[in-house]
């Protein structure tokens, strides 16, 4: 049977406290040193992914007397290992993804894994993410989200321009129009009642909550 929801936990400073609400009783995949993170937030890991180099020892031994399957790679690769525990949870059909990992670190690999999270061959399930104390949604139809009004909301196209944006529930409305790939047009929006919704024709949107910064 097919999982519902996968969490995808990924390595570096992660966020905690009452933000990060996870669903209960999803599939808990862990990409390298995500495994350390994962235990931390008293996870049972099902997966355990990546070449392994930002693991603890104490993580490895942890998830291996726990049974967890362990896949482990090359540290000469194409991808990352946040991009091998996605392509391992989208080939279980799940309908959700959410990933978790930090907003902090190296650059690249921030800018790498929000791209990541609107590649064409993850519009099979709906995909969310914590990035430190951030949470993105994935746009490619529509969304419905419920925040707090005057709550920062930035729509961020990736992977082009984003096509035909309608917007409700946010103070500076959008109708039909695009967001062109690099426009800033989209950030600094503001939600304006509780629940807002986001609609588009053609493209992908990042839809991102930034939070009060890192905890």
């Amino acid at each position: 049977m097919k999982p519902e929801t996968i969490v995808v936990v990924a390595g570096g400073h992660l966020p905690g406290g009452p933000q990060l609400q996870l669903p209960d009783g999803a599939t808990v995949f862990a990409a390298d040193g995500g495994v350390d993170r994962a235990l931390a937030l008293g996870l049972h890991v099902d997966l355990a992914i990546g070449d392994f180099d930002s693991i603890t020892p104490e993580g490895l031994a942890a998830v291996e007397a726990a049974g967890t399957h362990i896949e482990t790679h090359p540290s000469e690769k194409d991808e990352t290992d946040l991009e091998l525990a996605l392509d391992a949870a989208i080939a279980l059909q799940p309908s959700r993804i959410v990933v978790v990992c930090s907003s902090g670190g190296r650059l690249d690999h921030l800018l790498g894994s929000v791209l990541l999270l609107g590649l064409p061959r993850y519009a099979g399930a709906e995909i969310d993410a914590f990035l430190g104390t951030a949470r993105i949604h994935i746009v490619r139809d529509s969304r419905t989200m419920v925040g707090v009004p005057g709550e920062l909301v930035s729509l961020v196209p990736l992977h082009g321009a984003a096509e035909s944006i309608t917007t409700h529930g946010l103070v500076y409305p959008l109708a039909g129009e695009t967001l062109a790939a690099g426009s800033s047009r989209g950030i600094s929006n503001l939600f304006e009642i509780e629940t807002a919704s986001v609609t588009l024709e053609r493209g992908v949107l990042a839809v991102v909550r930034p939070g009060k910064g890192e905890l």
